[in-house]
C-alpha cells in the first residue's frame, strides 16, 4: 500500500495541460468541470474559434488540444495544422459532431492523434486525453468503418500508379497495422496478440520509421494506397 501511495504522489508526477476548443460556451464549461475533477488533467485555457485557438496554444503550450472542428472564423482543421506547425509536441484531439469521411480524413492530415464525436460519454473524454497524451491515436468506432471505406475507395484509384519499391514491413508490423486500421488501441492490440504494449509501441515505431511518417494513421493511409495493407 505504501508503494502505491508514493507513485500517486510522486512529485516528478507532472499534469496533462489541456485547453478546450468549442463555440459553444455549455459545452466548454460542462467539459472543463469534469476534467477539473481529474488530479491529473489540468485545464489552463479554452477559446471559441481556431483563431483564438491558436493564440491560446502559443500562450498556454498545452500538452492537448481538444478540438472542435466546424466553427467560426477559422476552423477546427485549419487551426490544427497551424498549432502542429507551431507546437510539433502538441496533441490534438478532435471532440466533434460532424461524421463527415472528409473532415476525419482532412484531420488526420493536418496531424491530428485522434477523433471522437461527442455522442461519446463526457466522462470517457478524460480517458480518451491521457490516451493520446500516451502516445496513442484515437477514433471513434463508427469512424474507424468509414475510414476504412475510404481507404478501401482510395486503393481502387491507385491501381493505374506507377509502383515504386516499397519498404518491407515484417509479418508481425503487418499485423499490428491491420490491427491499427480496425481502430484498435495499443492495449487491444498488445491483447490480441499476446504481446506487451512497450512491443507494440515498438512495431508502430519500426512501421513509421521504415515508412517515414509521422501517425499511426498516416502509416494506413499509405499502406492501403500502396497496396501493402488490403482491406476488403
Amino acid at each position: 500500500m505504501a508503494e502505491a501511495e508514493t507513485e500517486k504522489t510522486s512529485p516528478s508526477d507532472e499534469k496533462i495541460r489541456v485547453i478546450i476548443v468549442d463555440d459553444h460556451a455549455l459545452f466548454r464549461r460542462g467539459l472543463q468541470m469534469v476534467l477539473d475533477q481529474e488530479e491529473d488533467i489540468e485545464v489552463v485555457g479554452e477559446a471559441s474559434d481556431g483563431s483564438e485557438a491558436v493564440g491560446k496554444a502559443q500562450e498556454t503550450m498545452p500538452d492537448i488540444v481538444l478540438m472542435d472542428v466546424r466553427m467560426p472564423r477559422r476552423g477546427g482543421i485549419e487551426a490544427t495544422r497551424q498549432i502542429k506547425d507551431l507546437l510539433p509536441h502538441t496533441k490534438v484531439l478532435m471532440l466533434t459532431i460532424s461524421d463527415e469521411e472528409a473532415d476525419l480524413y482532412d484531420a488526420i492530415k493536418a496531424g491530428a492523434s485522434g477523433y471522437l464525436l461527442k455522442e461519446i460519454s463526457i466522462d470517457e473524454v478524460a480517458t480518451a486525453v491521457r490516451s493520446v497524451h500516451g502516445g496513442q491515436s484515437l477514433i471513434s468506432p463508427s469512424m474507424a468503418s468509414k475510414l476504412l471505406s475510404e481507404f478501401a475507395t482510395i486503393a481502387k484509384k491507385t491501381d493505374e500508379k506507377a509502383t515504386v519499391p516499397q519498404p518491407r514491413l515484417t509479418d508481425r508490423e503487418m499485423e499490428v497495422l491491420r490491427l491499427v486500421a480496425q481502430g484498435r488501441n495499443n492495449r487491444d492490440i498488445a491483447k490480441e496478440l499476446f504481446i506487451s504494449e512497450n512491443t507494440v509501441k515498438n512495431h508502430i515505431r519500426n512501421i513509421l520509421e521504415k515508412l517515414h511518417l509521422h501517425s499511426r494513421m498516416e502509416a494506413v493511409v499509405y499502406a492501403v494506397r500502396e497496396k501493402l495493407l488490403e482491406i476488403k
